[in-house]
């Protein structure tokens, strides 16, 4: 199940509309933009908004509880992060929803935050395996679920639009198996040489640690942006068989290899059945929290290039903020010997290992301008810092980033 939607179920208590009803009933949020959307540019964003929540449906009850008045701290930051910075399209990683995507919670933050449209479906994230996927003698828990997590759809995502949303193209790869990508990086135990999945557990081991969405954004009259979205997994907690590296390397490369028409991209099916990648001259934007930086922390080296260094993709605006050189410069630590520009951090990682780190990214095809591209990281003391802080975190680890694009490309 996935849900496409035109929110209307809370249309008198949107965050866009600041006067009357909503002044009462929520904590005055910062920013709040009330338009629709720009005719050009047109503002593509990512935000790992650390929506996650411990325990199964707290998300829920704390978006209702915000509905009716009490708002939580964190959440009520993310809102006003995301309305300071009012982008048009936008996808939110660790977002908790249920097994079935839940576009019930879904709408709640989309209706609270000014958005028009959304989409969400299922996460791999807590979707029990049944197999011991980390070879720990037992068998569940969030190390044997397709993906990390303590319940279904624990640290999910979601994608929010101020332009419709082409519901009968959305693509999902949910449940494309690991094994199919060819040359794919599968772990092997480094003590016995051998496979760390048996032939059992390749069946069924999905690549996706959550999931990997195309979604198409009507931008205009017969003008489409496929917003390519994603969140691989950590290349950590895992043992000397590095598959959470591997795996991560491999998703990064889903998207690498979806953008090139033809031969590159045959192998890959969605969860309809449907062969083939991107078509050629496509519009797209890719998104989301890659983790992984181009020349700092644990990923596989080259990993983020796979991206960074693809002919299709625009990288020649790099999304950049002066906080992250302030924090880089005050927390010392890991951050000294670095070797990636701090200027393009994204995430506000423990300064001893592996300090902070670009990982978030919003990379638009070259058939796109950019006009503008930016990190939400101010500077201490200045405007907004209040929502991005320090340790312990106000919203989130990470940094909301944006790029403005040109509508019509060239």
């Amino acid at each position: 199940m996935r849900a496409v939607y035109r929110c209307g179920m809370l249309r008198t208590l949107k965050i866009a509309v600041v006067a009357g009803v909503l002044g009462a009933l929520l904590l005055p949020p910062l920013g709040v933009a009330a338009h629709g959307p720009r005719r050009d540019p047109i503002r593509f964003a990512t935000f790992n908004a650390s929506l996650n929540r411990p325990v199964e449906g707290q998300l829920r009850s704390q978006l209702e509880a915000a509905v009716a008045g009490t708002v939580d701290a964190q959440l009520q930051a993310v809102l006003d992060i995301v309305a300071i910075n009012d982008p048009d399209v936008l996808l939110i990683n660790e977002f908790d929803t249920g097994v079935d995507g839940e576009p019930a919670t879904v709408a709640l933050f989309a209706e609270l935050a000014g958005y028009d449209y959304f989409f969400t479906a299922p996460s791999n994230t807590g979707v029990p395996s049944g197999f011991d996927l980390d070879n720990n003698g037992s068998i569940g828990g969030g190390g044997d679920a397709f993906g990390f997590g303590a319940f279904p759809g624990q640290f999910g995502m979601a994608v929010f639009s101020r332009y419709p949303i082409d519901v009968d193209r959305v693509r999902t790869f949910q449940t494309f198996r690991w094994v199919d990508m060819p040359g794919a990086l599968l772990p092997h135990d480094p003590a016995t040489g051998e496979s760390w999945y048996s032939d059992d557990e390749l069946d069924v081991v999905r690549l996706s640690s959550k999931s990997h969405w195309d979604v198409p954004i009507e931008v205009g009259r017969h003008r489409v942006v496929h917003f390519l979205v994603s969140h691989p997994t950590p290349p950590v907690f895992d043992g000397p068989e590095d598959r959470n590296g591997t795996r991560n390397f491999d998703e990064i490369r889903f998207w690498a290899d979806y953008i090139r028409p033809g031969r590159r991209s045959r192998y890959i099916y969605d969860d309809n059945g449907q062969h083939g990648g991107l078509r050629p001259g496509a519009r797209f934007v890719i998104a989301g929290d890659q983790n992984s930086d181009p020349l700092d922390g644990d990923s596989i080296p080259g990993a983020i290039q796979q991206l960074l260094d693809h002919p299709r993709v625009n990288d020649r605006v790099t999304p950049s903020s002066e906080g992250a050189v302030e924090a880089a410069l005050l927390q010392g630590g890991a951050n000294a010997t670095h070797l990636s520009d701090p200027a393009f951090d994204t995430a506000d990682f423990a300064d001893s290992s592996p300090g902070n780190l670009r990982a978030d990214y919003v990379l638009p095809s070259r058939s796109l301008d950019i006009l503008n591209a930016g990190v939400f990281w101010p500077r201490l003391g200045e405007p907004g810092s209040e929502l991005t802080g320090t340790f312990p975190f106000p919203s989130s680890d990470h940094r909301l980033v944006y790029v403005d694009i040109r509508k019509r490309g060239r």
